[in-house]
């Protein structure tokens, strides 16, 4: 990878190999109001409300479960620091950019031996591969029948960065938008006929060639996005309920929302593959999200088996696969691109395929490492080896597809023998299977999966208090059969047991100085009766000027003073926020003239 640029050129977009395609972090410039992007990831809902108040404008809001929440949005660099020392704020980062990795100018179906699965009749039908790009042309008659909708997540949607863009720059493509997640670059398209073109006698097969194909536009026309904009592609993905995540896109450094995001979507069971990156010849330059351990690292390779000599590498890489002059779909037509770009969405297609089979996330994953093909490249360049499609599939079922297609019993007799503020505890009775035997249960509340268990128990944890919420258990085979719900049952967890700390008293006093500048302090003390008082912020509204005070036991007491220049002849509403350890937050706000 390069050193992070601001700027990336149409130029540098477009010249091909030889040059590197940037993949890098671009910070977000404050703009002439002081005002800049971030993303600010939060630990209570406290903090959440917080970021939201700070932020001048909202693009996206986080919520990746137990790991945290996260909001994106425009912040006064004023109010930067204040969040950066706030408990309750886990990180700010700068909403950076992503960019497509692709460089220039397809065989790679044949090497991965993904002919011979056709042959036998697998097609991936049935599993989902969201392609988080630039879009997927709606119409291609290669695609089409795949294609099931999407969702834009980029700042600019088809057709409004600058009247299109590809292939990887601007004002180039002329592709109908009929959906604001059309590919209106080229880069998304070509991705997504190399894993799932529908094998129709005409243009270009895919690796699988029936999957359903859903579109998270998360790169512009020009081929760039946002930290925030790629980690909602993710999340939308997990939410969905998508099977393999394709991301031929990437940084030169990493950002924790963007790790939440991937942690997020690999714990609901998506297999997630991204591109290497295109900053070869290097020894450890892997991109993100690559990078990442819940991600499927992918190099390229040429026809004759050799490293392509734009490859990124290092001891990330998992897998290789074709990524030299790849033939494929583009909007309106067909062309040959070479990237690690391409090279990713021939594991992402074979992943299908081994998904189709019954696996599991995380089972297709180690069916993709088990049957790779050891070409003689260094470990930090192959990984396991060059991907081998047929085998991996050989690999979880010989090769057919399972002939165990009938689902467990539902369990039953579902009940809650305790719960609390914050957790319910449930069982139910054993399933049966007349096939490969119940491997797991599946535990949903409110209609998501939350859990898995083993055992014909579970408890449900990191709920609200005093809160309705809907229940359902249902039983996998081994073949990942699933069978219908049981029945559902509502349980309200208990009030919390946990009061509110107390502001004793809270005063603010302004110096009175004639200079013009505002001298403020405000003296407070308060108590939490549990004894578990957590942290004091005071905030000056106006400003965004704040101090964060930690603090225990059960009373405490403190003095923060501001000095804000040329302040003088203002008032300023000046707010105390006390939190316990248990969340629970007490504000006041007081007025001072200066």
């Amino acid at each position: 990878m390069t050193e992070n640029t601001n700027h990336l050129s149409r130029r540098s977009m477009l010249s091909g190999v030889s040059s590197g395609l940037v993949a890098a972090t671009v910070v977000g410039t404050a703009s002439a109001d002081d005002v800049g992007d971030y993303v600010v990831g939060v630990s209570s809902d406290h903090g959440l409300a917080t970021a939201r108040e700070r932020a001048t404008s909202v693009r996206h809001e986080f919520d990746f479960g137990q790991i945290g929440k996260a909001v994106a949005g425009r912040f006064p660099e004023a109010a930067i620091d204040g969040l950066r020392n706030n408990p309750h704020v886990r990180y700010v980062e700068a909403d950076s950019e992503y960019y497509a990795l692709a460089e220039t100018l397809p065989w790679g179906v044949d090497r991965v031996d993904a002919d011979v699965l056709h042959g036998n009749g697998d097609t991936g039908s049935g599993v989902d591969i969201a392609i988080l790009d630039t879009g997927i042309d709606s119409d291609h008659p290669d695609l089409q029948a795949n294609v099931q909708g999407g969702k834009c997540f980029a700042a600019d949607c088809c057709g409004e960065a600058s009247g299109g863009g590809g292939p990887f720059g601007c004002n180039t493509n002329d592709n109908t938008c009929n959906h604001a997640w059309d590919d209106d670059n080229d880069h998304g398209t070509h991705c997504a006929g190399i894993a799932n073109a529908v094998d129709n006698t005409e243009g270009v097969v895919g690796v699988s060639t029936e999957a359903n194909l859903w579109a998270g536009k998360v790169l512009d026309g020009c081929g760039s996005g946002s930290l925030s904009s790629v980690a909602a592609g993710i999340e939308w993905a997990a939410d969905q309920g998508f099977d393999v995540a394709s991301m031929s896109l990437g940084a030169s450094s990493g950002d924790q929302t963007l790790k939440d995001a991937c942690t997020y979507a690999a714990n609901k069971g998506v297999l997630l593959v991204a591109a290497a990156g295109n900053d070869g010849e290097c020894t450890d330059c892997v991109g993100y999200p690559a990078a990442y351990s819940e991600v499927v690292a992918v190099s390229s390779t040429d026809s004759d088996d050799s490293l392509s000599s734009f490859s990124s590498t290092g001891p990330e890489v998992e897998l290789a696969a074709p990524g030299g002059e790849i033939y494929s779909t583009v909007p309106g037509g067909y062309d040959t691109f070479s990237g690690t770009s391409m090279a990713c969405p021939h594991v992402s297609g074979a992943g299908a395929q081994v998904m189709a089979q019954g696996a599991t996330a995380s089972e297709a994953r180690t069916a993709l490492q088990d049957s790779a093909e050891d070409i003689g490249l260094a470990s930090n360049e192959q990984g396991y080896g060059l991907l081998d499609a047929e085998a991996a599939v050989a690999a979880v079922d010989g090769g057919g597809g399972s002939d165990d297609t009938t689902a467990p019993t539902a369990p039953s007799n579902l009940s809650s023998p305790a719960h609390t503020d914050t957790s319910v505890d449930l069982d139910w009775d054993a399933s049966s299977d007349d096939g490969t035997g119940v491997d797991h249960y599946n535990v949903y509340v409110d209609g998501t999966k939350t859990t898995e268990s083993t055992d014909t128990t579970a408890t449900v944890s990191g709920l609200s208090s005093n809160t309705a919420y809907d229940f359902y258990v249902t039983a996998v085979d081994g073949a990942g059969n699933e069978s219908s719900a049981s029945n559902t049952i509502t349980v309200t967890t208990d009030e919390s047991t946990s009061s509110a700390p107390t502001i004793d008293s809270y005063t603010v006093t302004e110096a009175g100085s004639p200079n013009p500048h505002a001298e403020i302090t405000a003296d407070w003390t308060v108590s939490d009766a549990d004894g578990d008082l957590s942290s004091v912020e005071v905030v000056v509204e106006e400003t965004g000027d704040s101090s964060t005070t930690a603090v225990s036991g059960s009373t405490a007491s403190g003095s923060d003073s501001f000095k804000i220049k040329q302040g003088g002849g203002t008032t300023y509403t000046v707010t105390l926020t006390v939190t316990d350890g248990a969340g629970n937050a007490t504000s006041s706000s007081q007025t001072v003239s200066a």
